[in-house]
């Protein structure tokens, strides 16, 4: 199968605005879970149910990205409202460097700019407690801008933005964000600042799941991947093919991507974000035996005739071979669409996603045209909630079936 070929219309289904959660679950464990086993059986079960689910020493791998507050509004001296959404940092490009930048210094952003007609010209200034933040608009990258920002005082941008913004809430609930939001928008593990959204996934676990999952025998281990603003973005084109996938920031420890190659744990990943970090190293493995450059993994590399379709243990090894310190960091533009042979990832813990979203074409990817079945054995169950803040899924195959 050619993924470029595939009409998106075949991932479209009606989801009422109804079946879409406004609010999660006060106890966050407690949502329901449908369970596709590798026999392509399904049951209901009950997320907290997941030690038992998963299989036998599992190595659960999570997303370790923290949402920041990247909407910041400026009121012009005519009274106009602009909206900057923070997107991905381009001077610094290091996210991290980026947040401890001080206001001297500065830092340039890429970013969406709500009612932009109305900011021709000019810098923005808006009070941040005691400090002045100025925003400057110095490019135009296609629907984004490049924005300067500037501050008085001694504060990081990190401590900026945490004071001036808003956390953004996934625009598919059509309401405002709320002070719950703060809260239920974070996973337990986020401790990395960058994502403009959450790998919503990882939302259903506690602490006290994730001690059971220890207590079940099972590893944890973590990843960053920063989800950007295009996850919310569905597929415009007829075809995928014609379909731009955005660039998300990736940052893996050299152990992690060293256990990789040795272990023979069924890999079982908590969101989709973090299913495009762990097949975004196969992948890069292969480009790295190649003598290619490991900063980016392109769109479609994955599909080429190129490709040298080496073991995982093999693009593994390359891959850490090629690195000069501990840590991979680079981005990935990888689309997961059917057609896609999995290399790495076992399981998915996953939510219900939007249609023709490039996420369903992920799941899709995996169960095939089973997808269709467990969504319409989900809306003929007016107990399932959907996105962000609804409901999970587990989905397994058999190993073998990876490799």
């Amino acid at each position: 199968m050619n993924p470029q070929q595939i009409s998106i219309e075949q991932f479209n289904y009606p989801l009422p605005d109804e079946r879409i959660a406004k609010h999660p679950l006060v106890e966050r464990d407690r949502c329901r879970l449908l369970f596709r086993s590798p026999d392509g059986k399904i049951d209901d079960c009950v997320f907290n149910e997941l030690p038992s689910l998963l299989p036998a020493g599992s190595m659960l791998v999570y997303n370790n990205t923290r949402v920041i507050n990247a909407r910041l509004r400026f009121r012009k001296e005519s009274g106009a409202l602009i909206e900057i959404f923070c997107l991905e940092p381009v001077m610094p490009t290091d996210y991290a460097v980026s947040f401890a930048s001080s206001g001297t210094d500065g830092v340039q952003w890429q970013c969406f700019v709500g009612n932009s007609k109305r900011w021709k010209e000019g810098p923005l200034h808006g009070r941040v407690g005691d400090c002045v933040l100025t925003a400057e608009r110095i490019a135009k990258e296609g629907n984004a801008s490049v924005v300067r920002f500037t501050w008085t005082g001694a504060a990081s941008f990190a401590e900026i933005i945490a004071e001036a913004g808003e956390l953004p809430i996934p625009p598919y609930l059509n309401r405002a964000t709320e002070q719950s939001d703060e809260q239920d928008y974070q996973t337990v593990f986020s401790r990395i600042d960058g994502s403009v959204a959450a790998p919503t996934a990882g939302l259903h676990f506690t602490p006290a799941l994730l001690d059971a999952v220890d207590e079940a025998g099972m590893v944890r281990r973590e990843l960053t991947l920063h989800v950007g603003a295009g996850t919310f973005q569905p597929v415009k084109s007829e075809q995928i093919g014609e379909h731009e996938m955005h660039s998300e920031f990736i940052s893996v420890e050299k152990t992690l991507i060293e256990e990789l190659a040795e272990t023979d744990r069924p890999v079982v990943a908590v969101g989709t974000t973090s299913v495009r970090t762990l097949e975004s190293l196969y992948h890069l493995g292969c480009m790295a035996s190649q003598g290619l450059a490991i900063n980016e993994l392109p769109q479609w590399y994955p599909y080429a005739d190129s490709h040298p379709r080496l073991s995982r243990r093999e693009a593994m090894k390359a891959l850490a071979a090629a690195l000069s310190c501990d840590r991979l960091v680079a981005s990935t533009r990888v689309i997961i669409a059917p057609g896609y042979e999995y290399k790495v990832v076992d399981g998915i813990i996953t939510n219900f996603h939007q249609p023709k979203s490039t996420l369903l074409l992920l799941v899709s990817a995996f169960v095939g045209d089973e997808w269709r079945r467990m969504y319409d054995h989900a809306l003929a169950d007016p107990g399932y909630r959907f996105l962000s803040y609804g409901d999970a899924c587990l989905l397994l195959r058999d190993k073998r079936d990876c490799e």
